[in-house]
């Protein structure tokens, strides 16, 4: 009798269980990216734009650098958002007004459809796309950091291409030459058991070492100066060096600080550097020695030019703020 009740109640649960498999739900369909709007609110499909006097600030998580949006004439706020063994794939873009206030929360970043932006740090517009220094891995299962550098159409914000340096674990910051050639960062420890280099990435997407030890001294910030050289900043001393494309030492400058991250450079030669040890802003004219123009400014990071309002943007990393210099 028990033989037959068994049999019974398993041949019920064997149905009960084909039937649920029947009626699963089949999975969800991949959805397209979609970038996010500027702030307002949505209702049965229209969208009322916020009023004019009212200003929202915020939308920075982890905002690491920053970069000049010419056709809006808004300013990228690049954030990595939380960290890849916390959260993976959780880095966003954020459009912000000239006076700080938020134009879109999360342009990049809105769904995650289609999206992939792990911890981004460096940021340059190039050619109607922005590029991203990214990165896969490093996550709590323990997977392999490679470097990524993604680029998004500036226009849409959508995915545009990615080009992985599998032998290269991350870039700090990113530059970008006329000709598509990019430069970027390997920062190193301060004792150099991780190398301290520049990495040149061509069209083709072919990764080599640009730079390796001295001059360079924990390097950093990296931009192209409009002579078509590299310049470099180093956390590791005050220097500035600029190389040229063929990785010859040209000048080296010096900045009122160590310990730097950002670097503008100005169409008249003038630049300026930001130290993220110490917290000041440097301006160095050229031929003339450099002067502190701004202090106190914690962590500042990878900083930009606002063209429209002749000012210094600031990323403040884990203060999840931005620094504003006027020039």
């Amino acid at each position: 009798m028990k033989t037959v009740l068994a049999v019974a109640l398993t041949a019920l649960l064997l149905a009960g269980t084909s039937a649920q498999a029947q009626q699963a739900p089949a999975p969800a369909a991949a959805q397209p990216f979609s970038a996010g709007t500027p702030l307002g609110v949505t209702a049965d499909g229209k969208f009322d734009p916020m009023s004019p006097h009212v200003k929202v600030y915020g939308a920075l998580v982890n905002a690491e650098s920053c970069s000049y949006d010419p056709t809006r004439k808004l300013i990228l706020a690049v954030n990595r958002g939380a960290g890849q063994k916390e959260a993976p794939n959780d880095g966003f873009v954020s459009l912000i007004n000239h006076d700080g206030s938020v134009h879109t929360s999360k342009w990049i970043g809105a769904t995650r459809n289609g999206l992939v932006l792990n911890q981004p740090f460096g940021s340059v517009v190039h050619d109607g796309k922005l590029y991203l220094a990214d990165s896969d891995g490093d996550t709590a299962d323990g997977a392999k950091r490679v470097s990524v550098i993604r680029m998004f159409d500036l226009k849409t914000g959508a995915p545009a291409g990615e080009i992985a340096s599998p032998d290269v674990a991350w870039l700090n910051d990113i530059a970008i030459a006329k000709d598509g050639t990019i430069y970027g960062s390997q920062t190193g420890s301060a004792d150099a058991q991780t190398p301290w280099r520049i990495y040149k990435i061509t069209t083709d997407g072919k990764t080599s070492v640009f730079l390796e030890g001295a001059p360079l001294s924990r390097p950093n910030g990296v931009e192209i100066d409009n002579d078509g050289n590299i310049v470099v900043v180093n956390i590791g001393d005050d220097s500035v060096l600029t190389f040229s494309p063929s990785a010859k030492l040209i000048k080296t400058e010096k900045a009122a600080q160590p310990g730097n991250d950002g670097l503008v450079i100005m169409p008249d030669g003038t630049k300026y550097v930001s130290s993220v040890i110490n917290g000041g802003v440097s301006r160095i004219r050229p031929g003339q020695p450099p002067q502190l123009i701004a202090t106190g400014i914690p962590s500042a990071a990878s900083m930009c030019l606002d063209v429209e309002a002749n000012q210094l943007v600031i990323p403040m990393n884990p203060n999840n703020s931005l620094a504003f210099v006027k020039l």
